[in-house]
């Protein structure tokens, strides 16, 4: 008998054109800098964007430097449309994968991003992983939604 595993499903409207934000899922820095959730920095240790491909990260708790580290597998990338991927804790417990879907629908005031993770373990409260999306989705918005422009070259 299997164990229950928990979804979450996510949707929000980032004000920013569709190739940024997709660009933000694939992109070594951004995925670092966006997807930890507050009190955690990222680190991705090898990265191969590409169906078949993945990355592994660590998740470092800056509270008590304690950390974890998953690795993601690319099952399907339709640029600026939709990635598919699937996630598994590398150490602990929780050997369970995970699917995570997300789409990219470009409208009038810039982005629809729609999340479904699906498949997390029982020992982490679904909760607690709507509050990590929250957060981490609050700051892929402060990333992309700036149109900062180059300075001038002289």
């Amino acid at each position: 008998m299997s164990k229950p595993t928990g979804t979450v499903q996510l949707h929000r409207i980032i004000k920013a054109p569709v190739e940024r934000v997709y660009r933000a899922f694939t992109d070594k820095s951004a995925l670092e800098y966006w997807s930890p959730p507050y009190g955690f920095t990222g680190t991705i240790h090898h990265i191969d964007v590409r169906e078949g491909g993945g990355y592994n990260m660590s998740f470092n708790n800056f509270t008590t430097g304690s950390s974890h580290s998953f690795t993601v597998k690319y099952v399907e990338i339709v640029p600026n449309e939709r990635i598919r991927h699937t996630d598994s804790f590398d150490s602990g417990p929780m050997a369970d994968v995970m699917d995570v879907l997300a789409t990219f629908k470009p409208v009038a005031c810039g982005t629809e991003l729609k999340i479904v993770q699906a498949g997390i373990p029982a020992e982490i409260p679904v909760e607690f992983c709507y509050a990590g999306w929250q957060e981490s989705l609050a700051q892929l918005a402060h990333l992309v939604e700036p149109d900062v422009p180059d300075f001038p070259e002289e």
